[in-house]
């Protein structure tokens, strides 16, 4: 399914909130567990999750079939209410065009934007591929500056000169540190949805520098919609208090090179994946962590989670 292209005014901005980023859970046989994807997707909704990120770095798109990225789409959108964002693999125009064109297939009038990387430093190179993407598929885009998975660095003038050239962009999802200085340049000069990522590490500052909330993921994912729940109800004590608990596994978490192995392990302890397994190449959970891991979860038990 094709959508029909926008105009050129600009689209309204994402959703305010959590977009919960979902990890692609597998059996012990690397398969995809359909069981415990629904078990997700339905848990970040029943915490009050503003909308569901699939197919993005941390579900292991990379590492999925064509047919098995159509498969995780339709699992999501059949079990969950949610508006969705979908996530493209690919840097190169062509090929993003047919993985958009899979997703709309699969989720239909579900897919509220498709999450697209700078693929150069040059604005004018972005502004190009975005067009071309949207005259095609008529997405809305999500623009994600995510050096560390693209290999992309591109400037935050130049993030903001492809934003305002491209009225199909409902959100910016800025993840190249200092993430809460890229937020406040943006969000002064563009109105769009700008969130932060990286697993929440950064939460508090970047909503500060005027994020709408956060599209990533993280164990918890129930702390961070407490968290920024509370700060846009303009309670900036109150966020701070909901997530502070939770700051230890956060930054356990988002370990270099383990960050995928350990999210899912913690989701795993908490009933929600029946493993933890990760496709290669991505690191698989290091056993020394193991009482390390226990450790977190079981402070976290002892604590008065709001």
């Amino acid at each position: 399914m094709t959508q029909q292209p926008l105009s050129d005014q600009r689209v309204d901005s994402l959703a305010r909130g959590v977009w919960g980023v979902v990890a692609t859970p597998f059996t012990d046989a690397a398969e995809i567990d359909e069981e415990s994807l629904v078990r997700l997707v339905q848990f970040y909704e029943s915490v009050g999750a503003a909308g569901l990120t699939v197919l993005g770095v941390f579900g292991e798109a990379a590492a999925l079939t064509a047919s098995e990225r159509m498969q995780v789409l339709d699992v999501v959108a059949q079990n969950s209410k949610l508006p969705i964002v979908a996530g493209v693999t690919s840097l190169a125009t062509a090929p993003a065009i047919a993985e958009i064109e899979n997703a709309q297939a699969a989720v239909g009038d579900r897919l509220r934007a498709v999450m697209v990387q700078a693929n150069s430093g040059s604005a004018v190179t972005v502004i190009d591929h975005l067009a071309r993407i949207h005259d095609a598929t008529g997405a809305a885009v999500v623009l994600q500056d995510y050096p560390k998975s693209s290999g992309v660095t591109i400037s935050t003038d130049n993030l903001i000169a492809v934003v305002e050239a491209s009225p199909f962009i409902s959100a910016v999802k800025a993840e190249a540190p200092p993430t809460a200085a890229a937020i406040a340049r943006i969000t002064a000069r563009v109105d769009v949805s700008v969130f932060g990522g990286l697993g929440g590490q950064g939460l508090l500052d970047e909503l500060a520098a005027g994020s709408a909330g956060a599209m990533t993921g993280f164990s918890y994912p129930e702390a961070l919609v407490s968290c920024v729940t509370a700060w846009l109800a303009g309670d900036a004590e109150a966020a701070r208090a909901e997530l502070t608990p939770y700051l230890p596994l956060i930054n356990f978490e988002q370990q270099p090179g383990i960050a995928l192995a350990l999210r899912k392990e913690l989701f795993h302890r908490r009933g929600l994946f029946a493993t933890g397994t990760v496709r290669a190449p991505a690191a698989t959970f290091p056993p020394e962590l193991d009482a390390i891991a226990a450790e977190h979860l079981a402070q976290l038990d002892g604590e008065e989670v709001r």
